[in-house]
């Protein structure tokens, strides 16, 4: 398949850019919440404007009341969420979460995502345990009591976690800790009795949870899909997220590109514009070109992906590792081509900087997905 959008994507990523551009802006959305100190991090009103447009449920089944549209349509909403840094739970809400409840029972379906297509409810995804993404360890565990579940353990930086509405936690029902089997995961209501949670302010400003379960009781029907069938699941739920991700750090690394390449239009020095001396301008180029390859191995990946392709899952660590080093690059010779000035908050070139950086550690950073592509290839 040719690495660009079609007519119908193309119509979409003009959509998404425009509405994204006015009401998602630095200024509107994380510049005002952060001043605030808001402790959600993100603004509801902006939740239920995506709804009406009708991002919130774009991963969701057209059975389901959804659109039914493919993580190519997804990842052009989070590439301009990344392009303008508009917080919002679209990644953890509308992609994992949305992801993982795929595999659940039609009341459970029922139960979460009307809330979802409507922009009323939030989701979380509970995975890691400790401060590095290591998916492979579950230990919080999920033992049988009566008709349901006592769920005791810890999560740690559940992104969104204390705004969500429900928490979609992976837990161990039995084996060992580092077992391969033996995962279910769970819809926990942010109502349930003996969980706690210790919100934390990221530094892009975006706020995550260490949640404690202190023997939270859960029925069954609380479970989605299978007793111990979980991992297949959360194996869909990372690739699913780390390719949304990978979306939203292509938006990070074209915006931050754009603005240094604005400022090298604008910035006068011994009499001349910055952007005529050659070796800015070869940096330049040189970012330009990462940030397409970048751009390109994501389209793919999100391609595969739609296709149920089987290499989707390796590729989205290839996008992951890839767009991580791209970004990286790009905040980088970002803030060093504005000079001083690009240290300070008055611009916002520091603020793509500090997304990235949590972009980057979010479900495994470069040399988590570098080294999983090497041993999913056979070293």
């Amino acid at each position: 398949m040719p690495l660009y959008h079609d007519d119908d994507q193309a119509m979409l990523a003009d959509t998404a850019s425009g509405f994204m551009a006015e009401e998602g802006n630095i200024q509107k959305q994380l510049r005002h919440w952060r001043d605030r100190d808001c402790p959600d991090g993100f603004g509801h009103a902006l939740w239920k404007q995506m709804a009406e447009m009708g991002f919130t449920g774009m991963l969701v089944a057209e059975d389901d009341g959804g659109l039914g549209m493919g993580h190519v349509e997804a990842g052009i909403v989070l590439e301009e969420i990344g392009r303008n840094l508009t917080p919002s739970p679209f990644l953890t809400s509308s992609v994992l979460t949305a992801t993982a409840l795929k595999h659940g029972s039609d009341d459970i379906k029922g139960r979460y995502l009307p809330g979802l297509i409507e922009g009323e409810s939030v989701f979380a995804v509970a995975i890691d345990e400790t401060a590095k993404h290591r998916p492979s360890r579950i230990a919080t565990k999920a033992e049988k009591s009566g008709n349901g579940f006592k769920l005791t353990g810890s999560k740690s930086f559940v992104v969104q976690g204390a705004s969500a509405d429900m928490i979609v936690v992976a837990a161990r029902t039995s084996g060992s800790d580092e077992d391969e089997d033996g995962i279910t995961l769970f819809a926990v209501p942010k109502d349930a009795a003996n969980m706690t949670q210790d919100a934390v302010r990221l530094v892009d400003s975006s706020v995550a949870s260490h949640i404690k379960f202190d023997g939270v009781e859960l029925d069954g029907d609380a479970v989605i899909g299978d007793v111990d069938g979980g991992r297949d699941i959360l194996n869909a739920v990372l690739t699913a997220g780390r390719v949304g991700a990978a979306a939203e750090g292509v938006g990070v690394a074209s915006g931050a590109m754009d603005m240094t390449v604005d400022y090298l239009k604008q910035r006068k020095q011994f009499g001349r514009l910055i952007g005529e001396f050659q070796a800015l301008q070869h940096r330049a180029s040189h970012l330009y070109s990462e940030v397409e390859i970048a751009r390109a191995v994501v389209i793919k990946t999100q391609q595969l992906l739609d296709a149920g392709a089987e290499s989707a899952e390796l590729m989205s660590s290839v996008a992951k590792a890839k767009v991580a080093k791209a970004a990286g690059l790009a905040v980088k010779e970002g803030v060093q081509m504005h000079g001083g000035i690009g240290m300070t908050d008055e611009y916002d070139i520091g603020l793509y900087v500090k997304r990235d950086r949590a972009l980057q550690e979010f479900l495994g950073d470069a040399y988590f997905h570098a080294n999983r592509v090497a041993e999913l290839s056979g070293y």
